[in-house]
């Protein structure tokens, strides 16, 4: 499984998220692997020095890959940290949006997958809500 957390505008057009992952299963050269899900684009990004955004949203549907560093998301519901190899499900393109902060001194690169409208993510919850 790979570390996915998440983040979501709920009816009450505030920010969410819930920690979870994504499972993967068995390989045929023994790797593991999760399911195929359409996306319509991708894009690298790296921050060296934390751009102090505020609070927004996201344009699209999307997967954001953290590929090196680390920053720390707030939402409404508290906060989560995001590290090397950590997923994030964003579907928070409306409401209050979100604010993140680099942790630490490495840049934050980072791979956006856009998503496809009807691409199914296999993101599977930590915790029952």
């Amino acid at each position: 499984m790979i570390r996915c957390v998440k983040l979501w505008t709920g009816a009450d057009r505030k920010s969410h998220f819930e920690e979870g992952a994504i499972d993967l299963e068995p390989g045929a050269r023994g790797d593991a692997l999760s399911g195929k899900f359409s996306i319509s684009s991708a894009a690298l990004h790296q921050t060296g020095k934390d751009p102090v955004l505020g609070w927004h949203t996201d344009a699209v549907r999307q997967l954001l890959i953290t590929l090196s560093g680390a920053v720390e998301f707030e939402t409404p519901d508290g906060r989560f940290t995001l590290c090397q190899g950590d997923v994030l499900y964003t579907e928070d393109t409306g409401g209050t949006g979100h604010n993140w902060r680099m942790l630490g001194e490495e840049p934050w690169r980072r791979l956006y997958a856009v998503l496809d409208p009807g691409a199914v993510v296999p993101f599977r919850p930590t915790a029952a809500r």
